[in-house]
Formats: structure tokens, sequence, C-alpha cells
């Protein structure tokens, strides 16, 4: 009998650990800008990655504290999917403010952004280093105080003449990358799951220069 009831308590005691676990809970965010203006522009393909995501999975968005939120879950791990509505470039604020409130440590955020310097549909997962220019990226570091943070890049290439980087990058996709989307969001998605699923460190082996 006593037997029975210390594993009956000590089993209750680890699930309780386990629901709670912060490490079991990820934010993802995904950077770009509100407006229907922008939703199919080069910029937001965090947004659009994420919208691929939500509708794979049939979760739907609802308007919460500075940006648009929905919740994935699988595996026993809890994935909170972030679009901040501050706009590209106060992208920081909506960051930190759910960072906090969910009590997410932050090796579990994860931020889906752009990248001139990749190749159309390549990819990049870092657990650090600099904005590389990129005003979201910016205004994370400078709100989290660091450059230690996780970040998944999706390239779209940089063929744009002299002085029209923000043309391109605010243009909208030509036709010949619009056929190829569909399945390089795919692979994004499953960069999303294999952060949660198999950390950091799996990822980047498994997704960099896919």
């Amino acid at each position: 009998m006593f037997s029975f009831l210390r594993k009956l308590f000590t089993n209750t005691s680890n699930r309780l650990i386990t629901e709670g676990d912060p490490m079991k809970k990820f934010l993802i965010v995904g950077l770009g800008n509100i407006g229907q203006k922008y939703e199919n522009t080069r910029h937001n393909i965090g947004f659009k990655i994420l919208d691929f995501l939500a509708e794979k999975e049939s979760l739907i968005f609802e308007s919460a504290k500075l940006g648009d939120l929905t919740t994935y879950k699988l595996k026993g791990r809890t994935f909170l999917l972030l679009k901040p509505s501050t706009y590209m470039n106060l992208s920081g604020k909506a960051v930190r403010y759910w960072l906090e409130k969910e009590k997410i440590p932050l090796e579990n955020l994860f931020v889906v952004t752009d990248d001139l310097n990749l190749p159309f549909g390549a990819f990049r997962v870092k657990t650090k280093g600099s904005d590389g220019g990129h005003n979201g990226l910016k205004d994370i570091q400078n709100i989290l105080n660091t450059t230690k943070y996780n970040r998944f890049r999706f390239g779209i290439s940089d063929t744009f003449s002299q002085g029209k980087q923000i043309d391109y990058v605010l243009g909208e996709w030509i036709e010949e990358e619009e056929k190829q989307l569909s399945e390089r969001l795919l692979k994004a998605t499953e960069a999303i799951k294999s952060f949660g699923l198999a950390g950091m460190a799996n990822t980047m082996n498994t997704f960099n220069g896919k």
C-alpha cells in the first residue's frame, strides 16, 4: 500500500512539474508589417510563414496586446505564434511583453525574418548575431539588450538595382518565386517545429543552407 501511495504522489508531482515547465513553451515571432498592402511583400515573410503554419494546423490568430496571437500544441510542447502589430521597426516591444507575460526563457525565443543576403528560399538558423541592417532585428536587440537570441532568416535575395532596396523588400514576389514559395513555406514550418522538438543545435544542422 505504501509503495502504491508513494508511486501515486510521485507521478502527480512529476505531472505538475511537466505542465508548468517553462522549457516546454516557445515564443515564435514572425516579423512583418500590418496592413493589406504589405501582406504579400518580401519583407513580410515572417508573417507569411506563421500564417501558413496556422492554416495547415487549423489555428486562428486573435488580436491581443501588441500583436496577433495563436497557440499551437505539439507533442507536449506549446508554441505561441506571434505577429507583432507594432510595425517592423518596433517589434522588440511585443517580443519583450510576451516573453515576460508567458514567462518564456530567452533561449525559447525564435524570430522569423527575411534576409537580403541569402538566395531566395535559403535558410539560415542562428543563436546569435548582428542585426545585419534589419530594423526589426535591430529593435529586438535594443529592447532585449542582447544579440544572443535565436533567429531564423529566410532568404529573399538581393536582385535589385542600386537605390531600389526599399522598393524591393516592400515589393511582392515575382511569378517564379511564387511557384516555389509553397514548398519553401512548408519547409520553414518544419524548422519551427524542429526548434521546439529537437532543439536549436539539431535545427541548425538540419536546416541551414537548405
